[in-house]
């Protein structure tokens, strides 16, 4: 296995193992995370271990031409249930994705450090939230209603693809609502879901060998 040196560089696509991990150590710095999405590898650790880079051979993604929505779910975003906001909330949902139970045991790979390093970058204009609230008229203040934050995802903004990193949902459907947002505002023509999901596989995600996703990511970023 190769460990990352100071210089920002990753090793041929070759070299990955059968699990994707294609390099060890190095750190967080917004220019490395940059170069490493820019190159299709992805950070997922957890607490107390080297940093671990992924380059999966087969990566699960969404053309947004194939999105799927339930005659349920078309039905959930008529009704206007929820207020849709983008980057108003970022550390509050990278806070949320870090801390909520999860069914599938995952949750806890967003480690301090990956929080602040996401954080930094959407300070530079690089990562993005979409947040999905519930009005909350108890909270009403000078005759306005407050909201309050039940759902949302966050992930990388690379050229006309967007790198999902993680969602969450405190209500049913609220993370699902996100994600078709994000997929309906025309802005991406590929979003990176990195590894298989069967939730996102009902939205219309797919898997794809690494070297589609890796031409195509090229031509897109």
């Amino acid at each position: 296995m190769i460990w990352l040196s100071e210089k920002i560089e990753f090793p041929s696509y070759q070299s990955t193992r059968k699990d994707g991990v294609i390099a060890l150590g190095g750190d967080l710095s917004p220019e490395r995370l940059i170069y490493a999405y820019q190159h299709g590898i992805f950070p997922w650790y957890s607490e107390n271990e080297p940093i671990v880079w992924y380059c999966p051979i087969k990566r699960m993604v969404l053309f947004p031409e194939d999105l799927k929505v339930s005659k349920s779910m078309k039905n959930i975003l008529k009704k206007d249930k929820f207020i849709i906001t983008e980057n108003e909330a970022f550390e509050e949902v990278i806070f949320q994705c870090k801390n909520i139970a999860r069914k599938d045991g995952f949750g806890t790979w967003i480690t301090d450090e990956m929080e602040q390093a996401y954080i930094k970058l959407f300070k530079k204009g690089l990562a993005k939230s979409i947040e999905v609230w519930l009005p909350n008229k108890d909270l009403s203040e000078n005759g306005k209603d407050q909201k309050v934050l039940v759902g949302g995802l966050y992930g990388l903004e690379i050229g006309n693809v967007f790198c999902g990193e993680s969602m969450f949902s405190k209500v049913s459907n609220a993370s699902k609502v996100a994600f078709i947002h994000l997929v309906q505002s025309n802005v991406y023509k590929l979003i990176d879901c990195q590894v298989y999901n069967n939730h996102l596989e009902t939205l219309g995600a797919k898997e794809i060998m690494r070297d589609k996703f890796l031409t195509l990511l090229k031509k897109m970023r």
